[in-house]
């Protein structure tokens, strides 16, 4: 079976592929023929050793796939051969084939082909998971999704859309901003020309119930100054630095805020399984009939993974990047 191996330390440019053994199948779980796999900052991080699979997980990178089932591992499954599935995998997603929980796949949206449907697994159930399950934002309430042109930002803006919510978003470019714009966010702002604090302020003085967040560093003390009472502010990564403002503490104390950090990769399957189930029942639907999109920025063709490796590094994407074999 091929695969994409990595070298840590070498850069984006140490990927390359290789051979080995197909993964072992057993009860619960399905093999499915990779057609395309999704390309993640996990990824990246991986790659430099800085952010290793779970125990026991396969140390291939790669979080979601898109294929067609090939063996069943046992006959009480829901899935059969041929079906066409999308889902999560805790590592192996670089690879022909992946072994994955039957309970962790999803059929592909009859719209979708397998490289949109590989773009969505991971953006949209994080997105969901940060939105619903941890801030519980409800109809008519209000959002800043920070770096809202990355995947997992051009998802919440939707899923927002989906449910009602007003969005406020942060992007580089004035490229970047229409295509939130075109997603569902409603207040743009360049952060490379404005503060962020100072344009939600200004037109939302009532605060937003949730903030969305990947940067970390100054932002936290900002965020926080723009909550609603009760409000959430949920982080997903820290581009900004290990290492946050001091926190400000009467803000914090005085609006009643949460902050919550998460991840999805080393979730247990059990809470993997439940986030699909309700994910599924809300929100699959919504593909067919285009309330929801997937948007790609690059598919890449296996020879040149290293160039959207590059490209994540640089900040230099619109959406998702995807692989295909």
């Amino acid at each position: 079976m091929r695969f994409i191996d990595h070298e840590r330390g070498e850069g984006p440019g140490g990927l390359f592929i290789s051979n080995t053994a197909r993964p072992t199948l057993a009860p619960g779980y399905v093999r499915v023929r990779v057609a395309a796999f999704g390309v993640n900052r996990a990824d990246t991080l991986q790659r430099k050793g800085m952010y290793p699979p779970p125990p026991g997980e396969s140390p291939i990178l790669g979080l979601e796939i898109a294929g067609e089932v090939i063996e069943l591992g046992d006959s009480k499954c829901q899935w059969q051969a041929g079906d066409r599935v999308f889902g999560l995998v805790a590592g192996g997603g670089y690879a022909e084939e992946v072994v994955v929980l039957a309970d962790h796949l999803m059929r592909c949206p009859a719209s979708l082909s397998f490289e949109q449907s590989a773009g969505l697994a991971e953006v949209f159930l994080t997105a969901f998971q940060c939105l619903y399950l941890i801030a519980d934002i409800q109809k008519e309430q209000r959002a800043l999704i920070h770096a809202g042109a990355s995947g997992v930002g051009l998802a919440a803006i939707q899923l927002c859309r989906l449910f009602g919510v007003e969005t406020a978003t942060t992007a580089s470019s004035p490229e970047k901003l229409a295509l939130c714009k075109e997603m569902g966010a409603s207040l743009l702002i360049n952060y490379r020309q404005d503060d962020f604090k100072e344009v939600v302020s200004q037109s939302w003085p009532d605060g937003v119930h949730m903030v969305l967040d990947v940067v970390g560093g100054d932002y936290l003390n900002r965020n926080l100054s723009l909550l609603a009472r009760d409000g959430t502010v949920v982080y997903l990564a820290m581009l900004g630095g290990r290492y946050a403002d001091k926190l400000d503490m009467a803000s914090l104390l005085g609006k009643r805020a949460t902050i919550q950090g998460t991840t999805l990769r080393n979730r247990t399957d059990g809470y993997k399984s439940s986030l699909i189930q309700l994910f599924t029942e809300r929100c699959l639907a919504a593909f067919d009939t285009g309330e929801l999109t997937v948007h790609l920025d690059t598919v890449f063709a296996v020879d040149d993974i290293a160039q959207a490796h590059q490209r994540l590094e640089n900040n230099d994407s619109m959406g998702k990047f995807v692989g295909r074999w």
